[in-house]
């Protein structure tokens, strides 16, 4: 039948589907086709009752093994094949046991104008009767219709409005249930709404010096907003890099720390390496030796080569800036020789005395 309703297509999950996973497929839905989300939209008002009635059947045990029981007779010979309502078999009112559900087998399915009938007869989610009429009476002989019966028959008064009775209590406990269970999804829906549209992600800017980046670690922060909160940065941030805080933004939201960099007066970074310029006095040029240097752990000792000039780069392993996947740059030292302006007297004494004795002339082969 065309009009068969497959509630596990309806709410996209496949047949064995647990009932958490049917009330989170619900529920995204019925987020996306909330009518307070799609106002004026007819198409997706349809589906969002589509679903719900899905949900009202799926979501509950009974009526999700007598579906699953009964849908397999789809497109089953036998219907009617027109519009029309269901006749009840007067041969079996009144009778408790007649009345209990019969194998699915032995249904006659010729009973119900279509499969959608049938479902409904069989989950209760509607019922439509009309009265009976002379031809679905039960034969009586013509030759004594008016004599009383020779056999004794025992008659129960009022069994079928008892019968009644309780179905409409049951209908109507289910009703409620049903439109309790939906409510409490509603509201859920509508909170979630309302923190969508309350939630927002703001970014704040946090200007850090190279050390800080460098480290990382405990930092209180003060935002626009005037709240004051306190953050563990990672370590080795860089300019630009965006961290974000979770819960920290309005109403719930986000809160993006966009992280920058100030200048360092002697190092300067450049990618994962780290570069700086190193003055040195003639004499400490001209003899080299051991020196300290400047690093983002402390000074550390370097072996400076004798006879070192200006702009000669000198590398230190692993002293540079790490690069986020366990590995570290390098520290490039930039030789500058000094020269002083001003000296003491017993250093102008030396200096008049190594002009003197010194053998190193730099213009000597200069070609003129």
């Amino acid at each position: 039948m065309q009009n068969f309703r497959n509630y596990y297509l309806i709410l996209g999950v496949p047949k064995d589907a647990s009932a958490d996973e049917i009330k989170k497929a619900y529920r995204r839905l019925a987020r996306q086709l909330h009518p307070d989300v799609n106002p004026g939209d007819k198409s997706a008002e349809d589906r969002f009752k589509d679903i719900n009635e899905a949900y009202d059947i799926l979501s509950d045990i009974d009526k999700r093994a007598q579906y699953d029981q009964f849908s397999k007779f789809w497109k089953q010979k036998g219907f009617q094949g027109k519009q029309g309502v269901r006749l009840p078999n007067f041969k079996t009112w009144g009778n408790s046991k007649a009345t209990r559900k019969k194998p699915a087998e032995d249904v006659d399915f010729s009973d119900y104008s279509d499969f959608n009938k049938f479902l409904d007869q069989v989950l209760g989610r509607r019922r439509e009767v009309r009265m009976a009429t002379a031809n679905d009476a039960p034969p009586v002989a013509s030759y004594e219709p008016w004599s009383t019966a020779s056999k004794k028959t025992s008659y129960v008064a009022n069994s079928r409005e008892d019968r009644r009775d309780v179905d409409d209590r049951e209908i109507r406990r289910e009703t409620v249930d049903r439109e309790i269970r939906r409510d409490i999804v509603d509201r859920e829906i509508r909170r979630d709404i309302v923190d969508r549209e309350t939630r927002r992600d703001i970014e704040a800017r946090l200007t850090l010096p190279l050390e800080r980046a460098y480290s990382g670690g405990t930092e209180r922060i003060r935002l626009e907003d005037g709240r004051t909160i306190e953050v563990n940065l990672p370590p080795a941030m860089v300019s630009g890099q965006r961290i974000r805080l979770r819960n920290q933004g309005m109403g719930g939201g986000d809160l993006y720390l966009k992280i920058t960099v100030s200048p360092h007066p002697f190092f300067r970074l450049e990618m994962s390496e780290i570069c700086c310029e190193l003055p040195l006095t003639p004499s400490e040029a001209v003899l080299g030796g051991d020196i300290e240097v400047p690093t983002l752990d402390g000074l550390v000792k370097m072996k400076l080569p004798p006879g070192v000039t200006s702009g000669k780069r000198l590398r230190l392993a692993n002293k540079g800036y790490p690069t986020g996947n366990g590995d570290r740059g390098d520290q490039l030292v930039e030789i500058q020789v000094l020269i002083p302006k001003e000296i003491s007297e017993e250093e102008r004494e030396l200096y008049e005395k190594l002009r003197q004795i010194e053998t190193f002339k730099p213009r000597q082969n200069l070609s003129t």
